[in-house]
């Protein structure tokens, strides 16, 4: 694959909301830019996200600029020279060039310089050194287009003064190889990551859901999660037991539902054993309420679902849920082992897809109807007839319901008279 050096037929970059920032900032003098993963991904031909400009343009001069022609300017960042501006609803990250005047970790000292080359070495990686004028040619300050003609991922200088500077570029490191590296990742920067692994400690909970949740789904995370274990990095962020095998299954078993890949799926697949795992992460990457009851689910007795027949599924999708049943199938498919590749896996995972549970027909009415007065009572008695009606496989016909409602009130009245 050669990169390639002009993106001037990108209708993205001539056209549109694009177009009419860096139309706004090159004139007077200043020049203005689309620079990092914006210009990666197009060249890559992904698709693009965000997109991020840097120029000459002083930020208050951003500002003047924005307000001048009524396009609506947030000072997001201004201090360290980001103003966002926002067109059609298309938000743009504007950063005026900057230059170190001296690097501590993430607090560097930096001024506002008007150099491309200089801001561009202090980016992280070659790929995402890269930028693009109006006319859609290419600018390499840093190798960035024979990198990814390699598809090879590389810190710009020195990777041990890059990771210094941003202890959170380790896990970058594997991420963006992860998402666009082929083969074992660069030598020299594997090699500082294990350096500077230490380093690791002193970043913060939610910086590391970030760059983990993301690394999770990226096509070629099983080998970078594999090259992340052997560097001594992963038992650092989970402080637990790893499962490769089983985080490579739930990679096949999405692709062969056809369903989109999913970090908190895939992470109960790699960490989640039991209920004590999901907290373990949940409190080390600062996870979300709903992604930590997620994880916590899945833990939970997913190794029932061994040899589960459909009735016993239909009975545990009722009580589950769709969406929790589906979670726990999953995690029990993927840790199958040899077993993985049997289709009655298939068919318990895809059974939400091919069967609604009934809603439970009898109601408090049929069992005050009977003598059962409100109260405790009453909802012990509706959770019995419940049961039964669940081991008899959801009959909904008037006899077997008449029946059930009968024999529950009558062993409850029995128990409770001994």
């Amino acid at each position: 694959m050669s990169a390639p050096r002009s993106l001037r037929d990108a209708a993205w970059l001539t056209s549109g909301p694009t177009a009419r920032v860096l139309g706004l900032l090159n004139t007077d003098g200043e020049e203005a830019r689309v620079v990092g993963g914006a210009v990666r991904n197009a060249l890559f031909g992904l698709p693009v996200g965000e997109i991020d400009i840097a120029t000459t343009a002083l930020p208050e001069d951003v500002m003047r600029r924005a307000k001048l022609a009524h396009i609506k300017a947030v000072p997001t960042g201004i201090d360290h020279g980001t103003v966002t501006l926002v067109i059609e609803g298309q938000p743009f990250e504007v950063t005026t060039l900057r230059e170190d005047v001296e690097t501590f970790g993430r607090k560097a000292t930096v001024a506002f310089g008007r150099d491309w080359k200089r801001d561009a070495l202090r980016r992280d990686f070659t790929i995402n050194g890269l930028s693009v004028t109006p006319d859609g040619v290419v600018h390499d300050d840093v190798g960035g287009l024979a990198d990814i003609a390699a598809r090879r991922v590389r810190f710009i200088g020195e990777p041990a003064q890059r990771i210094a500077e941003d202890y959170l570029r380790i896990l970058r490191f594997f991420r963006i190889h992860a998402a666009y590296g082929e083969g074992p990742p660069d030598r020299a920067g594997y090699i500082a990551c294990i350096a500077g692994r230490e380093g690791l400690a002193g970043l913060s909970a939610e910086r590391i859901r970030m760059e983990m949740l993301k690394l999770m789904v990226a096509k070629g995370a099983a080998p970078a999660l594999v090259a992340m274990d052997d560097a001594g990095l992963l038992l650092r962020l989970t402080a637990g037991v790893v499962y490769h095998g089983a985080f490579a299954n739930m990679i096949a078993a999405e692709r062969e539902l056809g369903v989109e890949p999913n970090a908190i799926l895939r992470l109960g697949a790699l960490a989640v054993a039991v209920t004590e795992d999901a907290k373990r992460l949940s409190q080390r990457w600062r996870l979300s309420n709903a992604e930590t009851k997620r994880l916590d689910s899945m833990g939970h007795r997913w190794w029932r679902a061994t040899g589960m027949d459909e009735a016993t599924a239909q009975r545990r999708l009722y009580r589950l849920g769709a969406d929790r049943y589906r979670d726990r199938m999953m995690l029990a498919w993927a840790r199958a082992g040899s077993d993985f590749s049997s289709s009655q896996w298939r068919e318990l995972a895809t059974l939400p897809d091919r069967w609604t549970s009934p809603v439970f027909p009898l109601k408090a009415a049929d069992f005050i109807s009977r003598g059962i007065a409100e109260g405790p009572a009453l909802g012990h008695v509706l959770t019995l007839a419940e049961d039964a009606w669940l081991a008899m496989q959801f009959p909904l016909d008037a006899a077997a319901l008449k029946a059930i409602a009968d024999d529950t009130v009558a062993r409850f009245t029995r128990d409770h008279r001994l």
